[in-house]
């Protein structure tokens, strides 16, 4: 894992180059180099940050030379062996161990049809010094980041956004409907940028710029189509052996020449990995959280650390448990500033205190079970729209006088959260509407009148442009299977726009790197031949997983209840946070600029402290664009971490 960056065609390419590697140096603490190439009227340089995990040596350090090829690039690639086998066979000799060297032969021997073979995490750059091309190339499901950014005939990337901004002085402009999508879903979607000239290669795609200028772009896998293929299968009567697919992919990605490490919240997700990680590396360590006990109960959080304690004693594993009680304003601006772009969810500073207690103790690698939910059907918005479905065929009159009644009751008392009563009223916000409009309303932040009442007038045209995404994204599928398109959504917005970006980022942040072995391309095409009622049954999400999961893991982990890894966000909000909030809603940046209205933001506040409704989460993301938006209106770029 490391960090990439370069430019191509570019003013003073080589000192940008420098400044944007160099702004990735969390990215790859174990070393850096570059390359420079001159060709006609164009230059490339190419810059790399490493975190040494597969062949230590320098015969795997980068960007890597040979026979006029040069390649930078950041991830992993579990199939390297077999790939390896594959081109020795074919005559190739490899100096080193790396995967590096065997991503540099693959792409000699095969250029971009190389690219679909690829089982793993990537993005990277490659350049031909026999044709002065520049191929930039981005893995599958956007695991990897990669953001670029053009000029008549010249480009620069790098993995991180705030290396493009840092290096152009402050001088790009906020893109506005990146602002409005990230107050709707608090994130910003992999399709949209926060920066106006700035752009994200999407997953699955590559782009070539020639050395006249001209720039092709490809696309060499669509999750859409290989959904469309997993149905074609069940159908054909097809059904995965999930369990054995898992565990395949958990074994590949255990490939390390350095520790390696889980993430064990004691949820079905981690402790199946982690259990299935316990039989190749018997006493493999594992980190997991806690928050303090006044906050879990305000919070009405469940009890994970028994769960992740009862994983840890069956399988031999020595758990490490972190209780999370920090300073949020000092955390804010630092994670702020390591995220990228305004991602208002919490559990990005769980991600970067555990990835940092990891570092600490030696270890580079972690595994995650990021993906689960999104791809198995496990998160409760899932079993909620099918429930509501249901709920429709109540009679209209009923249904509005339990709306009525809910709507009275409070969230929380001055002690303690009521978790019942905040899902009751989440469900009815959403129950009664059609099937895209209810999807999406149940995990975005706001409907479209409150959005609309929220940011500046002049936005109204963006605020329906982001919904109309939403709706084009959701719809583009040729699925009959209600619970597989909400999957096939969550997998193309969810997954790569919040989940996977805020792993990379709060992970790379603390220098550590995070694998996540359910996000794999064969486990993928596994989940989506696993027909939906086959992923909830009953009032069981996630079904097909657990059952997998079942001969390896004891009943009372496969079926607790789900927990949730983010934060206690309502005791922040009303003590730790609460001076903080009361600044940004009267005098913030956010409101003097006129992107965001006072009175609406003060209307949160007030309902949010009486405790009829839970506003905790909009509050938080508000503080979190609030600090984006100061830093990147600062006209210094994106500044330094705080």
């Amino acid at each position: 894992m490391c960090g990439i960056a370069g430019t191509f065609r570019w003013p003073d390419g080589k000192a940008v180059t420098d400044r944007l590697t160099e702004v990735l140096a969390h990215r790859g603490p174990d070393g850096a180099g570059r390359y420079s190439h001159s060709a006609g009227d164009g230059e490339v340089h190419l810059g790399h940050r490493r975190l040494a995990i597969i062949d230590l040596s320098e015969t795997g350090a980068q960007p890597m030379v040979s026979d006029g090829l040069a390649l930078t690039y950041n991830g992993e690639l579990y199939n390297a062996p077999d790939l390896r086998a594959e081109l020795t066979a074919a005559g190739v000799r490899f100096r080193g161990t790396s995967d590096t060297e065997v991503l540099l032969e693959a792409w000699r021997r095969w250029g971009t049809d190389c690219l679909p073979r690829l089982r793993g995490m990537f993005a990277f750059a490659v350049f031909d010094e026999r044709t002065g091309e520049l191929v930039l190339a981005r893995d599958q499901l956007g695991i990897k980041p990669l953001f670029l950014l053009r000029r008549g005939t010249g480009l620069m990337f790098a993995s991180e956004l705030k290396a493009l901004a840092t290096v152009n002085g402050g001088s790009l402009q906020v893109d506005e409907a990146a602002m409005v999508a990230s107050l709707l879903y608090y994130w910003v979607p992999d399709s949209r940028c926060a920066f106006r000239e700035a752009e994200k290669l999407p997953p699955g795609s590559w782009l070539r710029c020639g050395p006249d200028g001209r720039v092709e772009r490809g696309r060499y896998w669509n999750l859409r189509d290989v959904a469309a293929e997993g149905r074609e299968r069940a159908l054909a009567g097809e059904l995965p052996d999930v369990a054995a697919i898992v565990e395949e992919s958990n074994r590949r990605h255990l490939l390390s020449d350095v520790p390696v490490a889980t993430f064990l919240s004691g949820g079905l997700d981690s402790s199946y990995l982690t259990a299935l990680a316990a039989r190749h590396r018997p006493g493999i360590s594992a980190y997991t959280i806690g928050f303090r006990a006044e906050d879990a109960k305000f919070e009405a959080m469940p009890d994970d650390l028994r769960y992740a304690r009862q994983v840890a004693e069956r399988f031999g594993v020595d758990l490490h448990e972190i209780e999370i009680a920090p300073n949020v304003l000092d955390l804010l601006p630092k994670m702020t500033y390591h995220l990228d772009e305004p991602i208002g969810d919490p559990a990005a500073i769980n991600t970067f205190l555990i990835c940092s207690a990891a570092r600490e103790a030696g270890v580079k690698v972690m595994l995650s079970g990021m993906g689960a939910d999104e791809l198995f059907a496990g998160y409760r918005k899932h079993l909620a729209n099918l429930l509501a479905l249901r709920y429709q065929r109540v009679p209209r009159p009923l249904r509005h006088g339990l709306a009525r009644a809910v709507d009275r009751l409070p969230v929380a008392s001055s002690r303690r959260g009521y978790r019942s009563v905040r899902f009751a009223k989440r469900f009815l916000s959403f129950a009664d509407l059609p099937e895209e409009t209810a999807f999406r309303r149940s995990y975005t932040m706001y409907d479209r009148e409150e959005l609309l009442g929220l940011v500046s007038p002049d936005l109204a045209g963006t605020v329906d442009d982001v919904l109309t995404e939403h709706a084009d994204v959701y719809e583009d599928n040729a699925l009959d299977d209600f619970v597989n398109r909400m999957c096939l959504g969550d997998s193309r917005m969810f997954l790569p726009g919040l989940n996977l970006a805020y792993t990379d980022r709060s992970s790379m942040a603390a220098s550590t790197e995070v694998r996540v072995p359910y996000v794999d391309v064969e486990v993928v095409k596994a989940a989506f031949t696993v027909p939906g009622d086959r992923k909830i049954v009953g009032r069981q999400g996630k079904a097909a997983l657990k059952e997998a999961a079942g001969s390896v893991l004891p009943p009372e982990v496969v079926y607790r209840p789900k927990g949730l890894f983010s934060a206690p966000l309502r005791a922040w909000m009303s003590r730790d946070l609460a001076p903080l909030v009361r600044e940004v809603v009267n005098d913030g940046e956010l409101v003097r600029s006129g992107l965001l209205r006072r009175e609406a933001l003060a209307r949160l506040v007030a309902e949010d402290a009486a405790g009829q409704r839970d506003f905790s989460k909009h509050l938080w993301h508000v503080l979190t664009l609030e600090y984006w938006y100061r830093g990147a209106t600062s006209g210094s770029g994106r500044g330094e971490a705080a």
